[in-house]
């Protein structure tokens, strides 16, 4: 017998010792593989990249401390390209043909719907990173951006008290989908509890890719005459550049009609002029800006990720709340499957509940049953260098609350995934 045919029975037998057949002990080596499903092209590509490169980083952190369970994740990125049913098309690729263990991806609410079904059919997990509607709460998706009462209410508070300039009418400006319109139907509730009434709100949407704003901002203008007003924008993706391009050039100052942002952090504000938008703010979760030892951290990780890997950009590549939340789900989902012991979904969907994460934007933040994180809410002014001030945040991370009590229909709702 040849001395490689007895090394090979010798592990055979060594295998049937422990109840592992060779098959099982080769998988047990091999990578776990790790979907990335992100707009690389297309009108969110510009919000989304971001995402892509901060979970390959992060991935990158993970397998050198040892990766998970001994084995090396493998990144598996795919472009949907803006394209809302492809990103369905990628999803299915991703589970079925390249077989990952679970995906980190999508930006809109659009696309998140568009692979819900793909993951709930073949029982995937997807972490979802982004701030939404609320109003879903899937046993196949683990939300790690905001809640409604995690940063649009908070956000509408703020600007209608003193501190924030005690506003009286409100122009509600969105890209025409799932996530503004949803978004709003719940503000359009909140403001009338308060008092406001239907004259003083203004809801005006724009497709996707929407460059021309001189006529909204001119209306904008307009409004503000009838009394204090703010503007709340949950525009998305590249609009963002031509509208707040447009403020600047209208002159409409933050002191005179503030705008408060949903879907515009450091990124969106890298290739803008911002001295003509400093005051206006925008409600997230985290800033670049906040000072914290674990930020600090973040910060540079990501520097010398961005060096050494030549992104575009360069040094003045930022983070943002959406990166923020992308790698708190990342190690998350990676302590979870360590807890498991296993990468099964149904066993790291219950690993999940009650992990904790110190985050880089400071607080200790833990998964909830509802699948959703709990959250500080911040929100910050626009400085010169496109960077945020922080003016107002919690004392301590906000449990989400997806099913809005704004919106009639939703007494009853289950508070956790059954």
């Amino acid at each position: 017998m040849q001395r490689r045919d007895m090394l090979k029975l010798s592990a055979i037998a060594a295998a049937a010792m422990i109840g592992t057949s060779p098959l099982a002990m080769a998988q047990s080596r091999e990578p776990i593989k790790v979907g990335i499903l992100h707009s690389l092209s297309g009108t969110m590509a510009i919000s989304e990249t971001s995402l892509k490169d901060v979970a390959l980083m992060t991935i990158d952190e993970i397998n050198k401390s040892g990766g998970v369970l001994g084995r090396k994740l493998e990144p598996v990125v795919v472009d949907p390209a803006s394209n809302w049913p492809l990103f369905a098309e990628k999803a299915r690729q991703l589970v079925s043909k390249d077989k990952v263990a679970v995906t980190f991806g999508c930006w809109t609410s659009v696309s998140r719907k568009s692979v819900l079904p793909v993951y709930e059919e073949l029982n995937s997990l997807l972490f979802y990173p982004v701030q939404y509607e609320g109003e879903e709460m899937s046993k196949n998706v683990f939300y790690t951006g905001a809640a409604p009462n995690q940063q649009a209410i908070p956000a509408v508070e703020y600007l209608m008290s003193k501190e924030g300039g005690g506003a009286k009418r409100f122009f509600l400006l969105g890209t025409d989908y799932v996530y503004p319109r949803t978004t709003n139907k719940i503000l359009r509730a909140f403001l009338k509890s308060k008092g406001v009434a239907d004259k003083d709100i203004e809801e005006v949407y724009t497709p996707f890719g929407h460059s021309d704003y001189q006529t909204i901002v001119a209306n904008i203008k307009k409004f503000s005459q009838g009394g204090k007003t703010a503007v709340i924008s949950t525009i998305n993706g590249d609009s963002n550049v031509p509208f707040y391009k447009e403020l600047g050039n209208a002159g409409l100052k933050a002191k005179d009609v503030p705008v408060v942002a949903f879907s515009v952090g450091e990124e969106e504000l890298r290739g803008i002029d911002t001295k003509p938008l400093v005051g206006h703010l925008a409600a997230w979760n985290y800033f670049m800006s906040v000072k914290n030892p674990q930020n600090d951290a973040f910060r540079k990780q990501w520097a010398a990720w961005v060096k050494a890997n030549n992104l575009p950009g360069g040094d003045k590549r930022v983070t943002n709340d959406p990166m923020e939340a992308t790698y708190v789900g990342i190690h998350m989902w990676a302590q979870a499957v360590k807890k498991a012991g296993t990468t099964d979904t149904d066993k790291v969907r219950a690993a999940m509940y009650g992990q904790t994460f110190k985050a880089p934007d400071g607080f200790t933040l833990t998964m909830g049953e509802n699948h959703h994180l709990y959250k500080p809410v911040m929100i910050g002014e626009v400085k010169g260098d496109g960077q945020f001030s922080v003016v107002w945040k919690t004392p301590k991370a906000v449990r989400a609350q997806p099913w809005s009590p704004f919106i009639a229909g939703n007494e009853g709702k289950p508070d956790k995934v059954m």
